[in-house]
This record gives C-alpha cells, structure tokens and sequence, in this order.
C-alpha cells in the first residue's frame, strides 16, 4: 500500500489560457496561494438620481469586477533539488509564461507582416486566448489581464531571477460584456448561480429576529 503524505490537500490557484488555435489549455500554477485577495465589485445601475422621486433603481446588468493578487514565487526547492530547468533558468519559465499572457503570439504578428506585405489593406485585430481565473471550486471566472507588475527580489550567479513577486489585476468578463452563444458567458452565469444557491445557507429565515423589527416591516 503506498503511503500518503500528511497534511491537508490544498488547492492551488490558476490562471488557465484556452486558445483555440492549441490543442490543450495551458495551466499556469501558482507555486504559493496569494496570502491576499482583493476583489472590487461596482454595480452597474440607473435611476434613483437625486431628485428624480419616480424613477426606481434598476440593475443594467452584472457588476464590475476587478481583482487583483499577489502571486510569490521561489525557486531555491527546485535549485536544492538540482532541478536543472531551475538551474539554467531560474524563475524566467514561469515568469515568461505569465508575462506572454499579455502578448499576441508572434506566428500571428509574422503572418499579418506577410499579409500586409501582400498589399492585403485590412487586417483585424488578433483574438486574445479565452482566459480563467480558478480560485478553489467554486471560482473560475473568465477574466482580462488588465496589469502585470513583477518586483524581482533575487538573483542567482548568472542573473536568471530566482525569487518574484507578481501583481496581477483582473478584470471579470461577465454576461454583460460577453456574447451568450461564448462558453465565457454561460461560465459566469453559472458562476452567480453557484453563489445565489449557496447564499441562502446564511440568509436568516426571519431578519427581524436580527435587529429587533418585525418581518412585515420589510414586505
């Protein structure tokens, strides 16, 4: 029987890019759970200016969303172990992996290069890779990477970084933003179903009970 490690399992964040053009997703761990997250939420709504006594307020869709976390990663495990990715590399893998998240693929930029070449006038604009933000089970939002901040902390003897801090900020697509025949849109709704369904566990079944006022006041 082969034995298991001890200690709780615990779920790594990710940042997931499904391109279309790739056979598979590629999966981008991070080596440590940020210690903090910070999400912003603005609702998006009309009426209710002042002044203007009639008009209730209405939601004119989702809020928006941003988030933003601060991912460490360390490369001395992997050089104790003489990983030699590490090694001859540091961090610049994963680094690069992140970074290129903010980048059109150069196949793309050489073929609309040829194509203007060829005196074609108009050339549209190249389509992001589909990206996921994944922040436990119940989180896996689509996301647009809208800032990436790296503060490099330390260096091995040929420079390669061998301790990072990245900030990433993100901006939630939500069905607002999106098309409703994209996978991105039914993901976020099912997203806010998942959280309208699992609210109802702490939602008290008479507030009054919470500040002293009886139930009908609210209805």
């Amino acid at each position: 029987m082969t034995a298991r490690a001890r200690g709780p399992n615990i779920l790594r964040g990710a940042l997931v890019s499904i391109d279309q053009n790739k056979p598979t997703p590629s999966v981008i761990p991070f080596y440590y759970n940020p210690a903090m997250l910070k999400r912003t939420l603005q609702p998006q709504m009309v009426g209710g200016e002042q002044g203007d006594r009639s008009e209730a307020v209405r939601f004119t869709g989702a809020p928006v969303e941003t988030i933003e976390v601060e991912v460490e990663l360390d490369a001395t495990d992997a050089l104790e172990k003489d990983n030699q990715t590490a090694v001859s590399y540091g961090l610049y893998p994963q680094l690069a992996a992140l970074e290129l998240l903010m980048y059109p693929q150069s196949a793309q930029i050489v073929q609309i290069d040829s194509l203007l070449a060829q005196g074609v006038m108009e050339v549209m604009p190249l389509t992001s890779p589909r990206l996921i933000f994944v922040w436990g089970a119940r989180r896996g939002l689509p996301v647009r990477l809208t800032n990436y901040s790296i503060s490099e902390d330390g260096f091995d003897a040929n420079l390669n970084p061998i301790r990072a801090t990245v900030t990433l900020a993100m901006r939630v697509l939500n069905y607002t933003d999106l098309n409703s025949n994209t996978r991105d849109y039914h993901q976020f709704l099912a997203y806010q179903q998942a959280m309208e369904a699992i609210s109802g566990s702490s939602a008290a079944s008479n507030p009054g009970q919470l500040i002293g006022t009886d139930r009908s006041t609210f209805l």
